[in-house]
């Protein structure tokens, strides 16, 4: 009889359906991942050394574009490795990890736009108490609250799924998700979906609610607000809006695919939209921030102007 614990890797059989043109999707990835480290590299340096910046709108920023660097380095650069190798197998430790980043880089981004729907619930309703209401000491709590959870949340996942036993070696993917992991078990694993069930749809829930009562409660006050202040609500809202639309895209492409039959899809339109969550939020959240706001905007271009009259002028 089979050892059932004897299976200690999985095959990534996706990354032949990438075989093909292995080189030019290595070089898209590759430009994608530097764009995304360079964009948000940016995004919080200007936060970080200008004071003037130091504000709970702008420190959440800040913490989007910390999450965005560790989600898409919880997907890309294993990809990079994969797609220049012919072995597509990763081991059962390294998998269980990139589950664990890739989960928690989600909660954790969920968190964070649902307190950027809050600040501006707080913002535009009540802007007499905003200093009171999101005090230094309360944005901070926010901001550890919403990185701690989610990462010990999904240690109690990382255990139950490691205590499991594998008979299967395959995952029609090209990065490690829970759902089909879980599949590949011996054993039963009645409680582990039920787990993946409530950390996929029952989990954001809280965060969903926080953000829609917040764009609730931001567009009653805005229909007997004046044309002016119904203006710089949108543009203050907008931001933050394509933000949670861009994600929440992602995340439902993800869970689709995850837990039903997609095959009238094809296979590589599915291995693409799969990779929405890892890699778009990350890309267009600088660009969706940089542009619209005016503020970051200037120190953006402030920082490179100084950087540029600091280089000695040539002669």
């Amino acid at each position: 009889m089979e050892n059932v614990s004897a299976v200690t890797s999985f095959i990534l059989t996706a990354y032949t359906e990438l075989e093909d043109h292995r080189y030019l999707y290595f070089i898209c990835f590759l430009v994608l991942y530097i764009m995304i480290i360079v964009a948000n590299s940016v995004l919080i340096t200007v936060i970080y050394i200008e004071r003037g910046l130091h504000e709970p709108m702008y420190l959440f920023i800040c913490s989007l574009a910390v999450n965005g660097v560790f989600g898409s380095t919880s997907l890309l650069p294993s990809m990079l490795v994969f797609l220049l190798s012919y072995n597509y197998e990763i081991s059962l430790t390294h998998c269980l990890l990139q589950i664990y980043c890739l989960y928690s880089y989600a909660f954790v981004e969920f968190t964070i736009l649902a307190a950027m729907s809050y600040d501006r619930y707080v913002a535009i309703c009540h802007p007499l108490h905003y200093h009171l209401l999101m005090s230094p000491k309360k944005l901070y709590a926010a901001i550890t609250l919403s990185w701690a959870i989610p990462l010990i949340y999904f240690v109690l996942f990382f255990i139950m799924t490691f205590q499991l036993t594998f008979c299967g070696k395959i995952i029609e993917k090209v990065y490690c998700a829970n759902f089909p992991l879980v599949k590949l078990s011996c054993v039963d694993t009645n409680v582990q979906y039920i787990v993946g069930l409530a950390l996929t749809f029952i989990s954001p829930l809280s965060q969903i609610l926080m953000i829609l009562f917040s764009y609730g409660q931001i567009i009653r006050i805005c229909l007997f607000a004046s044309k002016e202040s119904q203006a710089k609500a949108i543009r203050t809202c907008t931001p933050h809006l394509l933000t949670v639309i861009n994600f929440s895209v992602g995340v439902f492409f993800e869970a689709i695919q995850s837990r039903f039959n997609m095959s009238h899809v094809p296979y590589k339109a599915r291995i693409f939209l799969s990779l929405h969550m890892g890699i778009f939020p990350p890309l267009l959240n600088p660009v969706i921030y940089g542009i619209s706001n005016q503020a970051i905007k200037n120190q953006i271009f402030k920082l490179f102007n100084s950087k540029k009259d600091s280089e000695p002028h040539s002669r």
